[in-house]
């Protein structure tokens, strides 16, 4: 077997509270792709942060191109040649995608000035090996989730690291844009980069890691070849348990239409008309870009219209602003919790009671042992991974972040919940939960829409499933009759070999 460039052994790390890692190891081979694998909470990112220098281990050892040593700071460790593409967009939205990806390494006259037109040169020459076609220029605030997401992976290329995390780097990313980061990634291997690969999709690890490990709970299970184990194994090892049914679907009979929408048109879409009834889960399929969050959010009132009209059980709605929704009994998850659905520095309860407090109060005083009790419930039905209920929402992991956002929405006791992207970022034993919850909300009578780029998650939990493409609805499919072929057949509106990886 090649040696490590980078080996970390017999790593322990302690938050008060919680022992976040417990005698953990990792290797990374060179020319070699190695997927870190675990659910929400099992350690991933904590060992990430240890190997990049924000934290410092309790106990354990780095060895890295041959010499053993730790990292005072993510600086230190991207001068050394590691690079990390970050799970959550760190990006300055005023500045330019140029300026963005060197940001306090630009090249610089003997004066200090900055070379401006070779800045744009080496910038531009990244963004066309993605195939990325903005300008560098142009501000990274006037760019799609998926566009940010590919300038943070230019960020982590320009670097030449001999080592890359990359941190669920697909997760905002269409398909075309997906198959160019493989390209990449490829490329890379070829040249005998070391590339940490972090996902929750597990078709992707068996697409372009060569090997896996495992952790548990903040423990190393195992490292192995990806090719010697199947989907159903790999899942095993990741949750200690054979997970059955992935997609649990219930069959219900649908009632009456609880939500309409009639000829809606805005920002980014054009004449959408549909209903979604009681007892039904309506999925919303189609590419990144084709107008789903757009309608979505002007559903819920956070985007004007500027035609058309939303029913709620036949009353037409003002909406004015999210509160308006939410009083009509509309519930919006947001794609992205942590610019919309959450509020980083506030606590797991006052995040997850923020959308009902009126609801928990009496006059101006909040009922706070209710309050308590309730947080409770949610936390203990989700699984939701928090030493406390006071614990800070940025001391969280991404997918229980997730867990706390859903949560928020569904204490407003909504008719129609909306779910944008609900398990992006969210590992498979954790979707099981998810999903049926999702059923057994269907089950009572709630109208949900979900809206996923997961196309087995739109076919396993749909009962219809209607699909997007340049801000309309282009068709309308039964579970019965819908396959993943059909739903991007009619989401890219030519031929399917065009997004086949």
């Amino acid at each position: 077997m090649t040696e490590p460039v980078l080996s970390m052994q017999h790593v322990s790390k302690s938050f008060p509270g919680v022992r976040a890692l417990d005698d953990v190891s990792l290797n990374v081979y060179p020319g070699e792709v190695m997927a870190l694998l675990g659910e929400n909470g099992a350690g991933k990112s904590t060992l990430m942060k240890v190997l990049t220098g924000v934290y410092a281990a309790d106990s354990g050892t780095l060895r890295y191109d041959g010499q053993q040593t730790w990292f005072s700071s993510p600086r230190a460790s991207q001068e050394a040649g590691i690079a990390i593409i970050h799970q959550e967009l760190n990006l300055l939205p005023e500045l330019t995608i140029a300026e963005n990806i060197f940001l306090g390494r630009e090249p610089t006259n003997a004066l200090g000035k900055i070379r401006w037109q070779q800045l744009y040169k080496q910038a531009g020459a990244l963004l066309t090996r993605l195939g990325v076609r903005h300008s560098p220029r142009q501000r990274v605030g006037e760019l799609g989730i998926g566009d940010q997401q590919m300038v943070e992976i230019a960020k982590a290329l320009s670097f030449d690291a001999r080592v890359i995390v990359m941190d669920e780097p697909t997760d905002a990313l269409t398909e075309p844009e997906t198959k160019a980061l493989f390209r990449v990634i490829q490329e890379l291997r070829a040249n005998g980069c070391g590339i940490v690969y972090i996902s929750h999709r597990l078709a992707e690890v068996f697409l372009v890691c060569d090997r896996a490990s495992v952790l548990r709970d903040g423990r190393f299970i195992d490292e192995f070849k990806v090719s010697e184990v199947n989907e159903d194994v790999l899942i095993e090892r990741m949750v200690g348990r054979k997970l059955e049914h992935q997609y649990p679907h219930v069959e219900v009979s649908p009632g009456e239409p609880v939500l309409s929408v009639d000829n809606l048109s805005g920002p980014g879409f054009e004449d959408v008309s549909f209903n979604c009834r009681s007892n039904e889960i309506l999925g919303i399929s189609g590419l990144i870009g084709a107008g789903r969050t757009e309608v979505m959010r002007a559903i819920s009132g956070a985007v004007k219209v500027t035609a058309g009209r939303v029913s709620v059980q036949g009353v037409p709605l003002r909406l004015r602003n999210p509160r308006d929704a939410l009083r009509a009994g509309i519930a919006y998850i947001s794609e992205d919790r942590k610019g919309d659905g959450l509020v980083m520095g506030l606590s797991v309860r006052h995040n997850m009671t923020l959308a009902s407090l009126r609801e928990l109060s009496s006059g101006w005083q909040i009922r706070h042992s209710q309050e308590a009790l309730k947080v409770a419930e949610y936390i203990d039905a989700f699984r939701i991974k928090t030493p406390r209920q006071t614990q800070l929402m940025l001391n969280l992991s991404g997918g229980n972040q997730q867990k706390v956002t859903i949560a928020k929405g569904l204490m407003t006791q909504p008719r129609i919940l909306i779910l944008d992207e609900p398990t992006r970022g969210v590992d498979v034993g954790a979707k099981k939960e998810i999903y049926q919850l999702i059923n057994t909300l269907k089950q009572q009578g709630l109208a949900i829409i979900l809206v996923s780029s997961d196309m087995p998650e739109v076919l396993g939990m749909s009962d219809r499933i209607l699909v997007m493409h340049e801000g309309r609805i282009v068709a309308e499919e039964s579970r019965a009759n819908a396959t993943q072929e059909k739903l991007l057949t009619h989401a890219v509106g030519s031929d399917l070999s065009e997004v086949t990886l």
